[in-house]
Formats: structure tokens, C-alpha cells, sequence
């Protein structure tokens, strides 16, 4: 019972991590914010279909969390390439 919980305040913790970094970006306006802004969608969407799947198959609560963390971490580190590539130029 403490895992699932554990795991969901994790992933609500960095989550926010990637909700800043992507204001951020979206306040710089331009095509990289509108890029950013459909890949957004286009994420979400793609990851709401991967957890209906997942579950729909017999899959776990635990393993839907565990993958949205996967998809957080991964878009951490693409915004804060971008970000930290964005502050040399």
C-alpha cells in the first residue's frame, strides 16, 4: 500500500519540474512554443492511450505510474537541454 503512494507523490513532485520548465518555454512564445505546445497534447494523449492500454490488459495501477515517471524524467531532460542550450546563445 505505501508504494503506490509513495510512487504517486514522486511523480506529482516531478512532474511539476516539467510544468515550469514548460511555462518557461511557452512564455518565450514563438514556433518553439507552439511546437512545444502540440507536442504537449500530442504526449498526453499518446500517454492517456498507453495507460488505458496497460490497464485494459491486466496491468497495474504501479505500472501506469511507474511509466508516466519514465515519460516525466524524459521530458525533464529534453526541457532542460533546451533550456540550458537556450541560456548560452
Amino acid at each position: 500500500m505505501f508504494g503506490p503512494c509513495y510512487s504517486s507523490a514522486l511523480l506529482a513532485l516531478e512532474a511539476q519540474r516539467v510544468v515550469e520548465l514548460r511555462l518557461v518555454k511557452l512564455a518565450w512564445g514563438g514556433l518553439d512554443a507552439q511546437v512545444e505546445a502540440q507536442l504537449m497534447i500530442a504526449e498526453k494523449v499518446s500517454a492517456a492511450l498507453e495507460a488505458t492500454g496497460t490497464l485494459l490488459t491486466g496491468g497495474s495501477p504501479e505500472a501506469v505510474i511507474a511509466r508516466y515517471r519514465e515519460h516525466v524524467a524524459a521530458n525533464t531532460t529534453r526541457l532542460s537541454a533546451a533550456t540550458d542550450s537556450g541560456s548560452e546563445a
